[in-house]
């Protein structure tokens, strides 16, 4: 049976936003009773987050998808990291083809008026056969394409039994899309997945019937408003990226306090961007109280102390198997505290909260035999100098054998 006032909204996050939200679904699909989270009657997905609700409309379960993507080698096609890092050559080509052109119309231009023209001025215009990506997510396309045409499973959005829209944004006009609505349902899921994680800098645009589209993200972090709007009146949201509080973690850990200036510009960057796009969600989801005060909206997110997830990188792949524990763990634990909160929402639509699952201390996503050890600061600090250690070992083995 579906549900259909039943609605799961996720956001985007990059590799590491997806790893969270397989563990933040495991952990409800067992604490929530009353509910089956691939028959809610729509779900929306935003850049990283496009990965899960296409999955879920699908009807595949959170906990297959955790042996899909995170437990991925007992699968005979399994999702590999390297995927996410194949280099965009097609589009290093293309550039490449344009330089030459591209230097002659900069040297005449400067040529043409050295004094009166600037060098820089001139030669801007090789910025242009800069590449318009690092990464080529087209593997990842042909691997969904693969996992959409098994049995029962489908790449039509007018196939689904479930409405599902994935949201991207079109370069040239900056305006969102929401690919499986109508007009916009042609386009197979796995393409509309590839332009709605397309971010900026690291994947080409994605073109689509003559246009180019990019993250979702850039426009709303979350575009919670899509399944409001069609009717949702029990809301699930999940936003992977939350910005970090070091006083708050100072305060719950054992550590000194510790100031993200010293982390240098990839940590500056990152508190930043984190900021910009919560505080964004914040002012969205203030706005759907006042719009449709007669849904519910629930939000998970990590905590703001949680330097797990913080001092990941966003773009991590190979601790997944951790960070997903760590999400249904740290999600089980956010069901109990806010237990006396969550209950009575949840209750209003017949759904109940498993408390004597919550406090099962047995349960993981994992083997017990084969659960991830912690990771404090100190563990931090050692693997990654053993991985320098390695590497400083090899260099020095190949300049041995080049000399």
């Amino acid at each position: 049976m579906t549900h259909k006032t039943f609605g799961v909204a996720l956001a985007g996050g990059g590799p590491l936003g997806a790893i969270y939200e397989v563990g933040v679904m495991a952990a409800l699909e067992e604490s929530l009773q009353g509910v089956d989270l691939t028959r809610c009657g729509v779900y929306v997905g935003v850049s990283a987050g496009s990965f899960m609700a296409a999955g879920l409309a699908n009807g595949i379960a959170p906990h297959e998808m955790h042996r899909l993507f995170i437990e991925s080698e007992a699968f005979d096609d399994p999702f590999e990291p390297d995927m996410l890092l194949s280099p965009a050559l097609r589009e290093y080509a293309q550039r490449m083809y344009a330089f030459p052109g591209l230097f002659m119309q900069a040297t005449q231009h400067y040529l043409a008026d050295p004094f009166g023209r600037g060098f820089f001025e001139s030669f801007m215009r090789l910025a242009r056969a800069l590449p318009a990506g690092v990464f080529d997510n087209s593997r990842i396309g042909d691997w969904l394409v693969k996992l959409f045409a098994q049995p029962g499973r489908t790449n039509d959005f007018r196939k689904l039994k479930r409405k599902l829209f994935l949201v991207a944004t079109d370069l040239d006009t900056a305006s969102a899309v929401a690919f499986g609505a109508p007009g916009w349902d042609a386009v197979p899921i796995a393409r509309a997945i590839q332009a709605s994680s397309a971010l900026p800098g690291l994947f080409p645009p994605i073109e689509i019937d003559g246009r180019h589209y990019v993250d979702g993200a850039l426009i709303k972090t979350l575009h919670a408003s899509i399944a409001l709007r069609e009717g949702a009146k029990l809301l699930i949201c999940v936003n992977p990226i939350v910005p970090f509080d070091a006083d708050l973690a100072a305060r719950n850990g054992s550590g000194r306090r510790v100031s993200l200036v010293e982390g240098g510009l990839p940590v500056v960057m990152s508190q930043t961007f984190r900021a910009i796009i919560h505080s964004r969600m914040r002012v969205g989801m203030e706005r759907y109280a006042k719009q449709f005060p007669d849904a519910d909206v629930v939000l998970f997110e990590p905590s703001r102390d949680d330097a797990e997830m913080f001092f990941t990188n966003v773009f991590s792949y190979s601790g997944r198997k951790r960070l997903s524990e760590h999400a249904y763990q740290h999600t089980r634990r956010e069901l109990l505290r806010r237990f006396d909160e969550l209950a009575p929402i949840f209750a209003r639509h017949g759904v109940t909260i498993d408390r004597a699952a919550l406090e099962d201390p047995e349960r993981s996503l994992l083997d017990p035999r084969r659960r991830p050890r912690p990771r404090g600061p100190l563990t931090r600090m050692a693997d990654d100098l053993g991985r320098a250690v390695k590497r400083i070992d090899a260099a020095l083995k190949a300049g041995k054998q080049a000399s």
